[in-house]
């Protein structure tokens, strides 16, 4: 099922001549979580679109086929039918399914295909039908971004009216910006983005996209917070695509510019994408209980899983060399790899805002949101199913500042990966789980290392800025 909740072939036929629909944009997703494009007349679309679907050449998409093995096809799925609402002309957009042209077997480093395949396996095993997540993908708002990367040179340069810095500056200068890990939910005038994020939850709301709250995060200079309502994997993996696509073309049409890198500012806090999970069967959730902070048993395994596993899916969840300048102390993210109820210096938490069985729900809060989220979801919820199918055991809950702990407390609570590197060098180690079902294979496992590793490559050859501050007259 995808975003819409189920539109046929005919319907989208009916749709596109009932509204005037001049052009349909055909997306899917590529490894790195981003979306692709090319637009299509729509007289060209078809009840046999949606078997026969659209080819391109996939030897251009980043981490996907060689020269000598290009073609490929994307079958659009009829249900994911949404108009366009930043485009001139009125455009339909679908999403769609990538499949190899001569077997017209899904293509296995299509993401959106390793969700399908997620769903499909958790059905199989009889624990539950529906994996519902509800992530919270932060972002930054800046006036202007500016960088450059030379053999001679390296610089970035932000921009933002709203940034602490700022109130330095010459008349007139009204002095309202947060400071410094000082931006938590602050009215205007100092929560200066209060109307561009309400324009990007009102378009996600006509969208069909539910959305929960929109707030002023802690960071200065524009960082940003909208919750959308939870939803199954796969929907809720179309969603992010269309949240990420929002949020971007709101701010660059009012001037400004969107960012979900995880660490862009130093010395404040990083953008996180909590995701928050249950697994659901027969209408009940299946994670609410009578144990400790109102869990079953069940909801404790898949802890035990989602925490046996952190290291791998840290790989996949935290995918940039950048996302492990946010998994530091001290500025909320968490570095520590136990669980606990409302205590968000845990990596796993069980909110507590709620009695309600329907609520209960677990939180991992190591993900930021250059994750891609069809793999993200798949993996968390793999490791979930393995602890579940294991009785993985995840220990005693640790209901106490991370932080504040003396080293002797946290000898037995293991750390998460410090670097992009070393999250690999787990996944690699531990990727048995994400096989089962064929959800994830050896060829993604093998294609995604290779490519994160060139990233890791390419930062370390490259001199740093702040070296020459430390060394250049040494």
């Amino acid at each position: 099922m995808g975003t819409t909740g189920g539109m046929s072939p005919q319907q989208v036929i009916e749709k596109i001549k009932s509204e005037d629909i001049d052009l349909v944009d055909i997306r899917f997703c590529d490894l790195y979580g981003q979306w692709q494009h090319f637009t299509v007349p729509s007289h060209r679309i078809e009840e046999s679109t949606f078997q026969d679907g659209f080819g391109f050449d996939g030897s251009s998409i980043r981490g996907w086929k060689t020269i000598d093995q290009s073609d490929m096809i994307v079958v659009p799925d009829p249900s994911t039918a949404l108009v366009e609402p930043f485009y001139e002309r009125k455009t339909l957009v679908l999403i769609g399914n990538v499949v190899d042209p001569i077997t017209k077997e899904e293509y296995t480093r299509d993401p959106r295909g390793v969700a399908r395949r997620c769903e499909q396996y958790l059905r199989s095993t009889g624990i539950g039908e529906t994996a519902f997540f509800g992530p919270e993908a932060e972002f930054f708002i800046f006036d202007s971004i500016s960088f450059s990367n030379d053999p001679w040179s390296s610089y970035y340069l932000i921009d933002s009216d709203e940034g602490f810095w700022k109130s330095g500056e010459e008349a007139p200068n009204s002095g309202y910006r947060p400071k410094s890990k000082g931006g938590y939910i602050p009215v205007p005038p100092i929560d200066q983005l209060q109307d561009m994020r309400s324009d990007m939850l009102m378009t996600l709301e006509r969208l069909g996209i539910e959305t929960e709250a929109s707030h002023h995060e802690v960071g200065t200079a524009g960082q940003c917070e909208i919750d959308m309502k939870f939803d199954s994997l796969l929907a809720m993996g179309d969603k992010l695509q269309w949240f990420k696509h929002v949020v971007k073309n709101t701010a660059v049409a009012a001037g400004k510019t969107a960012t979900f890198m995880p660490k862009p500012l130093f010395g404040d806090n990083g953008s996180g994408m909590h995701c928050h999970m249950s697994i659901w069967k027969d209408g009940k959730n299946l994670f609410a209980g009578d144990g400790y902070a109102g869990f079953s048993d069940m909801g404790k395994w898949a802890i035990g899983g989602l925490l046996r596993h952190a290291h791998a899916i840290i790989a996949i969840s935290n995918p940039s060399t950048n996302s492990y300048k946010r998994l530091v102390p001290h500025f909320e993210a968490p570095i520590k790899l136990a669980y606990s109820s409302s205590n968000r210096s845990a990596a796993v938490r069980i909110p507590m805002f709620s009695s309600s069985p329907a609520s209960k729900r677990f939180e991992f809060r190591c993900p930021d949101p250059l994750a891609n989220g069809y793999l993200t979801f798949s993996a968390i919820c793999m490791a979930a199913l393995d602890g579940i199918q294991n009785r993985i055991d995840p220990g005693e809950p640790m209901d106490k500042n991370i932080y504040d702990l003396p080293p002797e407390e946290l000898a037995n609570v293991p750390d998460a990966p410090t670097s992009l590197e070393a999250a690999l060098a787990a996944l690699e180690a531990d990727h048995e789980f994400l096989l089962r079902g064929d959800v994830f294979d050896e060829d993604f496992i093998r294609s995604y290392l290779a490519m994160k590793r060139e990233e890791v490559l390419k930062m370390k050859v490259r001199p740093h800025p702040l070296e020459f501050e430390m060394y250049f007259d040494g």
